[in-house]
């Protein structure tokens, strides 16, 4: 970098979730920059790996693309209004976080989710993917992510048509708990699936099940522990024998497994933050044909050992390493090394007296941008 001349600066992070959007993270940390050096030219590619956000990220870079609303049982079986985006080459995208999440949970008077750890479902998320189909996509994009439950995707075949059934022949309800007495799936009633087929986007690599699984790495999160999360272990490997397929592929530990039944009906398991980084063009954004960028800035809510793991910040660095553009980091908080980025910021350090991290998100990505452009746009 050549002090004093101006750069381009692409702003790339993911959502801070459950504090500020992606977009809204861009934005003040470009706003920040702005306040040391107007005179930069800087790019915004708010960017999203299949979790919370994933709708919204993907929206804002595709023209056209148009959410159309749906109302689908939410994870704890509220009805609940939520949106499938249709994109103008005729697919759609459906995010299991807005569908199936964990801030579709009814909340406590302190305003925190009331966590169901075995009853949740993804029963929406498919009631979601089947209106797109009805509604004419010819393919269908699953951003998984963010999930409430650990139903190993049961709800979603639910919502496609399928039926679940204990040894009796009796129907179940989706959700962890039924999968202890599953004898039988009846998919003959399942909706045939769009022309180009469905694509899932996973956050993760994880298994569905094990140690580096859907319970015993994300389970905590969702209420499951002790003996609770023994039980959801043998359901999942039970869901695993009755439906078939193999629970050892990558990503089908994504979203309380919901990774593991859609590959079983023939989805492609993919990246989500590469599939997203894709479609909004991140790669022209640092390697563009007239100039590239001379810095790429990224974040997220918790930099830590899984942010490795498939995660925004990981594929943002890979992208620029690869073009030799220097990368910087600002997360909510840090937990693992930061080796690789020429600068790094925890919100936790910057924020005043009086600020907090969460509520105060957006100022203090502000005056990180404003740092960052004095140590690093000055160096």
């Amino acid at each position: 970098m050549n002090a004093g001349a101006a750069m381009r600066v692409v702003f790339s992070p993911d959502s801070f979730k459950g504090s500020i959007s992606a977009e809204r993270a861009a934005a003040a940390l470009a706003a920040g920059w702005g306040i040391e050096r107007p005179e930069d030219t800087v790019l915004l590619r708010p960017m999203a790996d299949g979790g919370e956000g994933s709708l919204d990220t993907v929206a804002a870079a595709v023209p056209g693309a148009r959410r159309i609303p749906v109302e689908v049982t939410g994870p704890d079986d509220r009805a609940i209004d939520a949106h499938w985006l249709r994109l103008p080459d005729g697919s759609a995208v459906v995010e299991l976080a807005e569908t199936s999440g964990l801030l579709r949970l009814a909340k406590d008077p302190q305003g925190e989710p009331v966590l169901q750890p075995r009853s949740a479902h993804t029963l929406g998320t498919g009631q979601a993917i089947r209106a797109a189909i009805e509604a004419g996509a010819r393919r269908v994009f699953v951003a998984l992510g963010g999930s409430a439950s650990s139903d190993g995707g049961a709800g979603i075949l639910v919502g496609l048509g399928a039926r679940l059934l204990d040894d009796a022949g009796h129907p179940l309800e989706p959700g962890n708990t039924a999968l202890e007495r599953i004898a039988e799936v009846d998919r003959s009633g399942v909706i045939p699936m769009p022309p180009a087929g469905i694509t899932a986007w996973t956050d993760v690599r994880s298994p569905l099940l094990g140690p580096e699984g859907a319970v015993a790495v994300f389970g905590p999160q969702k209420g499951l522990r002790g003996v609770d999360a023994e039980r959801a272990e043998a359901a999942l490997e039970r869901w695993a024998v009755i439906l078939g397929g193999d629970p050892a592929l990558p990503g089908t530990g994504a979203a309380g497994g919901a990774g593991f039944a859609l590959a079983r009906i023939g989805a492609e398991l993919r990246g989500g933050a590469a599939s997203i980084a894709e479609i909004i063009g991140l790669d022209g954004a640092v390697d563009g044909a007239v100039a590239g960028a001379d810095l790429v800035v990224t974040g997220e809510g918790s930099f830590d050992a899984q942010s490795a793991q498939g995660k925004v910040v990981s594929l943002v660095q890979r992208i620029a390493a690869e073009r030799g553009v220097p990368v910087a980091l600002v997360a909510g908080r840090i937990g693992a090394p930061t080796d690789g980025f020429v600068a790094a910021h925890s919100l936790l350090r910057l924020a005043g007296q009086g600020q907090d991290p969460m509520r105060d998100a957006e100022a203090i990505l502000r005056e990180a941008g404003r740092r960052l452009a004095v140590e690093v746009g000055r160096a």
